[in-house]
């Protein structure tokens, strides 16, 4: 296994021994590598689809897939395929497969918009779906951890671990631009789609009025919603709704929206890391603490709802989770009273069992009303855990 390479939690082995699975998420989220360092070894076929001569090969003779298969001379097995999304049509050999051997298959991808538009039903509900996310607390803890490098360089694998993170950065952006925009043909006005995206990043974590951007941008309303569904669908940005179950305050159930990574949503505006004091930093700790969290609910195969609560009073609480846990960020060091105002206004619903408030402070404690105050390695540890949801 090579030096740079960090061990991911995800553990795909004991999900494919009983059945198929789409692996999908972002670019460059380390799908590639987790599949070369832990699951490559034990594949009877491994397909990197994006081999242009591969595709090439298989456009030509569709039956390709099911010939080597034949020729390995085995009836089981896991077979590997990268970026299934280069050639949708090969669902339709893999559904039948499926169908008629014992084969298991890993199926990635970046996207899964182009298997949608393609019309392909991602085999009719007989592989799971899973998603691999930057990288989390517990995998890079012990690796110089600091809220100003996560803020700085981002989660992803080759741009935590490197001093060039940022020319990475920028050649990210560049290259999701080229790839994911150009060559699919959804718009032949990249400077616009570039405004797009840099105003989608400085809206990061906030709700979002598309009839606004589309005016700033000179587009229509429409062309930002389906703007905005690429990016939902390329996994670069997740959609946080309303939680509108409350009784006592009217609740707001617009959506907001996070980038998936703090290091990418940064580089897209062009901005310089967030100076810690800042409304900036405050929003990158929340657009962090969001990603764990829903991190941890994928990798847990947790079937909870991530939502934010707003009160049409203005009253807020960043994140909660089914029924159960309401959690607030701030980067104060000292928590006072106005910081706990959106969980008190929550609490008097009387819904959830756990609040929270995830911050700087030196040392957990639990506040008279039952409202817990956590430094926020000590949620995340607990998180981890299990011990939080």
């Amino acid at each position: 296994m090579p030096k740079e390479y960090i061990h991911r939690i995800m553990d795909l082995k004991d999900v494919l021994e009983d059945g198929s699975q789409f692996l999908f998420g972002p670019r460059q989220t380390g799908k590639s590598s987790y599949i070369r360092n832990e699951l490559r070894q034990e594949a009877v076929l491994y397909w990197n689809l994006l081999d242009v001569s591969l595709v090439a090969r298989i456009k030509a003779n569709p039956s390709l897939l099911r010939n080597q298969l034949r020729m390995i001379g085995k009836k089981s097995g896991l077979v590997i395929l990268d970026e299934i999304q280069k050639v949708p049509f090969l669902l339709d050999e893999i559904h039948s497969l499926i169908e008629e051997t014992d084969f298991h298959f890993l199926l990635t991808g970046s996207s899964a918009r182009r298997l949608r538009e393609k019309g392909v039903n991602l085999l009719g509900g007989r592989a799971g779906v899973s998603y691999m996310h930057p990288l989390v607390y517990p995998e890079v803890k012990e690796l110089n951890f600091g809220l100003e490098k996560v803020f700085e360089r981002g989660l992803m694998p080759s741009m935590y671990l490197s001093s060039r993170y940022d020319i990475l950065l920028r050649n990210y952006i560049k290259t999701y631009l080229q790839e994911e925009i150009m060559e699919e043909g959804i718009t032949r006005n990249l400077p616009t789609f570039t405004d797009f995206l840099r105003i989608a990043a400085i809206n990061n974590t906030e709700m979002v009025n598309f009839s606004n951007m589309a005016n700033d941008i000179g587009v229509n309303r429409a062309v930002v919603t389906e703007w905005y569904q690429v990016l939902k669908d390329s996994m670069v940005i997740t959609e946080v709704p309303g939680y509108g179950r409350t009784r006592k305050r009217k609740a707001i159930t617009k959506s907001k929206y996070y980038f998936f990574d703090v290091g990418v949503a940064r580089k897209a505006i062009g901005a310089a890391p967030p100076a810690d004091g800042t409304t900036d930093f405050g929003k990158a700790f929340e657009n962090y603490i969001e990603w764990e969290l829903r991190a941890y609910l994928d990798y847990n195969e947790l079937d909870e709802s991530l939502c934010y609560w707003r009160s049409a009073s203005n009253f807020e609480v960043d994140f909660v989770i089914g029924d159960s846990v309401a959690i607030e960020t701030k980067t104060t060091r000292n928590p006072s009273a106005s910081d706990f105002k959106g969980l008190r206004a929550l609490k008097e619903e009387g819904i959830f069992s756990s609040y929270i408030l995830v911050c700087r402070t030196p040392a957990a404690e639990m506040l008279n009303d039952g409202i817990m105050i956590m430094p926020f390695e000590y949620f995340l540890e607990r998180l981890w855990k299990g011990e939080i949801i």
